[in-house]
């Protein structure tokens, strides 16, 4: 409650034009970063107060949040010089408190309406400074895809409050094992991770988005649909180990199919949004395994992708504010027009392939051993997602940097703010790893 409030009590700087403003909200989050890593965490719900609490799985997706908030500011550094500078501050803040409020919350109504309350702030980033008059559609996906999902969730929370007159995550429930109840706890979530075959809305968000949309996209809002996919899985376990064959199945394929769809992609950033959706889909077949090692490389995979794929949506970025296209064809030869940031593309290429020493390794390695446990034919699949995978990030990174370049410019380098963000995006991918040991 003490950082809601700490958060809240930011808002008045909002209505000063300050010209240090904008590192003012950069050191404020900070703030509220370090103040939220010293408070205490037991393996079960702590810190309560007022229908709010952090166990495990809440405490790092909190954290990751403030993060991607605080980077989302370096990383928008051209809106700093508009005048409506002050509005999006506003937005990233009121993004930060709905996404604490969900991670945090201990009753599934309070979460619902959080987790409905974290479109109106991405429409508005979405429409106000997004690129292309195609904005418009993406917003009109993105906004139909998640109410047409969330209404069945809603019935559900309706329903088991009727039968139960509680609607507390740590409270034992009888929920009667019926697929159509199953389904209706679950699709809201599928939609959010996404899911293959729901999936339309989160190419077309993200190309349209600005890159600070890109980046709480990638970073935080499909983490959503993880984090409540584990919530709502430990009501009735049984009802999911029924059912998980169905999600296992469309994920399985899907995870192959959308591998496939990234090698004829022209776009950059629609490369990287549907690889996000590849990486979720492994994300779901861990998830559904329900078995130790998969529900752990699901949830380490949340962390890492929200990392690297922020992380490449910034890489993206930064070429289309030197090029003003992000079209493969336009952004060739980097290597030559912008040597210095090669090594970050690199990095971030063999990051998202699942190269060591990255958290995306590890998290793949425990999903495919929740995969084996689960259908010993699924290591077949696992390794062509894998293969296709690599080939994709490969395919980023060699047409990006090498050819001709198609500009007159020679040489371009980055700005210290760029590889400050990239740094602060790469360094805990590592750092997790290699420090896991003080975890377990």
């Amino acid at each position: 409650m003490k950082l809601i409030f700490y958060l809240i009590f930011l808002i008045p700087l909002f209505f000063f034009q300050l010209n240090k403003f904008w590192w003012i909200f950069q050191m404020s989050m900070l703030i509220s970063l370090i103040m939220f890593l010293f408070s205490f965490l037991n393996d079960y719900f702590s810190n309560i107060s007022y229908f709010l609490g952090v166990d495990f799985y809440s405490y790092s997706l909190t954290i990751l949040s403030i993060f991607i908030i605080s980077l989302m500011v370096i990383s928008s550094n051209k809106i700093n010089k508009t005048f409506n500078s002050n509005l999006f501050m506003f937005i990233c803040l009121l993004l930060c408190l709905i996404l604490i409020m969900i991670f945090c919350c201990l009753n599934m109504f309070l979460m619902y309406i959080f987790f409905e309350l974290s479109l109106v702030p991405l429409m508005v980033l979405i429409f106000g400074w997004g690129y292309q008059v195609e904005r418009l559609i993406a917003g009109l996906y993105l906004f139909f895809y998640t109410l047409f999902a969330s209404l069945p969730l809603f019935s559900f929370f309706v329903y088991l409050y009727m039968n139960n007159l509680s609607l507390f995550f740590d409270m034992p429930y009888y929920i009667p094992n019926i697929f159509f109840i199953h389904f209706f706890m679950i699709f809201a979530f599928l939609v959010k991770l996404p899911m293959f075959m729901v999936h339309f809305w989160l190419p077309k968000a993200h190309v349209q988005a600005p890159i600070s949309g890109s980046m709480i996209l990638a970073g935080l809002l499909l983490k959503i649909g993880g984090y409540g996919f584990l919530r709502i899985m430990i009501l009735n376990e049984l009802l999911f180990f029924k059912n998980s064959f169905i999600w296992y199945s469309l994920s399985i394929v899907g995870g192959l199919l959308v591998s496939l769809v990234c090698l004829v992609q022209g776009d950059v950033k629609c490369l990287i949004a549907y690889s996000s959706v590849g990486h979720m889909s492994l994300c779901i077949l861990g998830l559904v395994s329900m078995t130790k090692w998969g529900v752990l490389g699901a949830y380490m995979m949340m962390i890492s992708h929200g990392l690297c794929s922020s992380g490449l949506f910034c890489l993206a970025n930064i070429s289309y504010e030197r090029f003003f296209s992000r079209s493969f064809f336009f952004n060739k030869g980097l290597l030559n027009f912008m040597p210095s940031m090669c090594v970050m593309w690199f990095m971030f290429s063999a990051f998202n392939m699942g190269c060591p020493p990255s958290l995306n390794l590890l998290s793949e390695v425990l999903i495919l051993g929740g995969m084996l446990s689960y259908w010993s034919y699924s290591l077949y699949y696992f390794a062509f997602i894998s293969f296709f995978s690599a080939c994709f990030s490969f395919y980023l990174f060699s047409f990006t940097q090498h050819g001709s370049s198609n500009f007159l410019y020679s040489f371009s380098s980055g700005y210290s703010r760029e590889y400050l963000l990239l740094f602060v995006h790469l360094f805990p991918l590592i750092f997790i790893l290699l420090s896991l040991n003080s975890f377990f």
